[in-house]
């Protein structure tokens, strides 16, 4: 027998054997990935999330810089009730920002969660952090503000939103103003249930997240009343 026909048997044992090695690496880098998801959070799109939570966290620094118009401000000046210059101020907002902007900030004390919301629930926002309903009213206009965010990917902000309690305080700052709601039921809904975002006679906020985790069989619900408004910026 030659020198090359032993050869190759020894070659192709390495081969496999770092076929196999790579296969083993693998299987143990997929079997940490799921259990930090389990346990904490998916890290892949957890730490793209995090990159995109300080991005949106400096066009919300810009825009709380950013002074309302001449003609903004002469008609702000002349709104004599708090009430209507912070809605006069959400609605400049709401002029200057389209789908994908910052808007404001979240914090719930309670879950540890302070995150900037952006504007938009399509897929691409909600990969970026809590996303504002554009279709309900922003903090300081009359009805309901409408919250959704992610409970196991993508920094998962709203992973722990079960561990919200009655009279919870969850505080919405704008760069017009301070927002505190008080928390007043939690539900668990169908996802076709869409008049969970429905106005109200009084003002809210309405924050929805899939459930249970890892399952989009069904949302949770947490409702909660406008019980205390500071203006800010422009609107102070």
């Amino acid at each position: 027998m030659s020198a090359s026909s032993t050869a190759r048997p020894g070659r192709a044992r390495k081969i496999l054997r770092g076929f196999a090695n790579a296969l083993i690496i693998a299987g143990s880098l997929l079997l940490l990935d799921a259990l930090l998801t389990l346990v904490w959070e998916e890290p892949v799109s957890s730490t793209y999330a995090h990159f995109q939570q300080n991005e949106l966290s400096g066009e919300l620094d810009r825009l709380e810089k950013i002074p309302l118009t001449p003609v903004e401000r002469k008609a702000i000046v002349k709104l004599p009730d708090p009430k209507k210059k912070l809605a006069f101020a959400a609605r400049a907002l709401d002029r200057r920002t389209d789908d994908g902007d910052a808007v404001g900030r979240l914090r719930i004390e309670r879950i540890g969660l302070s995150s900037v919301v952006l504007e938009g629930t399509n897929a691409d926002d909600l990969r970026r952090g809590p996303g504002h309903y554009p279709s309900t009213a922003l903090p300081g206009q009359r009805g309901t503000v409408a919250i959704a965010g992610h409970r196991t990917t993508y920094g998962a902000p709203f992973r722990k939103i079960d561990k919200v309690r009655t009279g919870d305080d969850i505080v919405v700052t704008m760069p017009y103003g301070r927002f505190t709601y008080r928390v007043e039921r939690t539900r668990i809904v169908k996802p076709t249930d869409v008049w969970v975002v429905d106005d109200r006679s009084y003002d809210r906020l309405v924050l929805t997240a899939c459930h249970p985790l890892y399952s989009a069989a069904q949302r949770i619900v947490v409702f909660a009343r406008l019980v205390r408004s500071e203006p800010r910026g422009s609107a102070a």
